[in-house]
């Protein structure tokens, strides 16, 4: 299992990201062909306190290529377009696999 992760820094405007991330992104991303899972997880600080985080996702691919067969997908280009117009300058884009501790 392959996942592509987002991490996003502290909006400005925090209600109006979550509406669009939720109403807008969210929605588009969850039509990408290939998608297993989509896991988000709001960042409450760290063990020092605030955090520069806001917002991680993790979203689930069965292997790398299905990761990049999904993101030559028309829906894949829109949640892709998506992003970097609504957060470019706040998100981070990482890709992992799970391993065995």
């Amino acid at each position: 299992m392959v996942k592509l992760i987002a991490l996003y820094k502290q909006p400005e405007d925090k209600a109006a990201f979550d509406e669009h991330y939720f109403n807008v992104h969210t929605p588009l991303t969850q039509k990408i062909p290939g998608l297993r899972d989509m896991k988000v997880t709001k960042i409450v600080g760290s063990p020092m306190g605030k955090s520069e985080f806001y917002l991680l996702c993790e979203m689930f691919y069965d292997d790398h290529e299905a990761l990049q067969e999904a993101m030559k997908t028309d829906e894949g280009k829109a949640s892709g377009k998506d992003v970097m117009q609504f957060a470019g300058d706040l998100v981070t884009l990482m890709i992992g696999e799970d391993v065995d501790a």
